[in-house]
């Protein structure tokens, strides 16, 4: 049965699209079929799945905006998986739909816009992930219509614990106005660096508040995680001995035995 999952935090910065980019390669190195879908303008994911955002001719913008299907933009990225791509286009996405005729029901319309696409698909993929934009928006909220659960990947410092519980809020009023079904797929800690005592701190605090929706998996601070995107390659193609790469490729196997352990 599919799996729809967000990546999201309110935060910048916190390794959302490290996260898309290499589950995705990861869940697809597993015998899986991916399909990646980037919903933030800068288009951080596209491009690090080997995808030259400046050269598309359809992109997640002309499907949000009914002009084409997700089968019309879809393209293959690095990795094994498929993408639904995006460029800064996406940035006036919201701008034409609020400017519509009738704006109340057609931006209505337009955040369910996505779930009914993903719907359309849905039998060709076991799959799909959603990388979000840094920031709670008519793109965010179409991706959190979209998704069964929510992946929250977050640094182990002090500014992303408070950040985390405004994004738990958002979370809750989701699942009471837009989506009652929406959970939380889990939260990963994101470069972290042992050897730093508030990283500790902070996993330990994770631990005790969040139990079981706290992946084992840690991602470590790691040099080929950094350096993959400007070869346009998930981790595990640059190198798959990096512990970056083999990190994702752990979560992905934790991802996989939770999904079987629920059926």
């Amino acid at each position: 049965m599919i799996r729809t999952i967000a990546i999201a935090n309110q935060k910048g910065g916190v390794g959302k699209t490290t996260t898309a980019v290499n589950l995705s390669a990861s869940l697809a190195a597993h015998n899986r079929r991916v399909l990646l879908i980037d919903v933030d303008p800068q288009g951080n994911a596209t491009m690090g799945s080997g995808v030259n955002k400046n050269a598309l001719e359809q992109s997640v913008y002309t499907v949000l905006l009914g002009e084409a299907g997700l089968l019309d933009a879809r393209v293959k990225a690095q990795g094994g998986f498929d993408l639904i791509p995006a460029n800064r286009e996406l940035a006036g996405a919201e701008i034409e739909m609020v400017s519509m005729p009738d704006r109340e029901i057609k931006l209505k319309d337009a955040i369910h816009t996505l779930k009914a696409a993903i719907t359309a698909v849905a039998d060709q993929y076991d799959y799909i992930l959603i990388d979000c934009p840094p920031t709670l928006n008519l793109l965010t909220l179409n991706a959190l219509c979209a998704a069964d659960s929510v992946l929250i990947p977050m640094q182990c410092e002090y500014y992303a614990l408070e950040g985390l519980s405004d994004l738990v809020g958002t979370l809750r009023k989701m699942q009471q106005h837009l989506n009652p079904t929406l959970e939380i797929e889990g939260l990963l800690r994101t470069m972290y660096d042992a050897r730093m005592s508030l990283s500790q701190q902070v996993a330990a605090q994770l631990e005790q508040h969040f139990g079981s929706k706290l992946f084992a998996t840690i991602i470590p601070r790691n040099v080929r995680l950094a350096e993959a995107p400007s070869h346009g390659l998930p981790a595990l193609l640059l190198d798959k001995a990096s512990k970056g790469a083999q990190a994702y490729m752990q979560l992905a196997t934790e991802l996989l035995a939770k999904h079987e352990e629920a059926k």
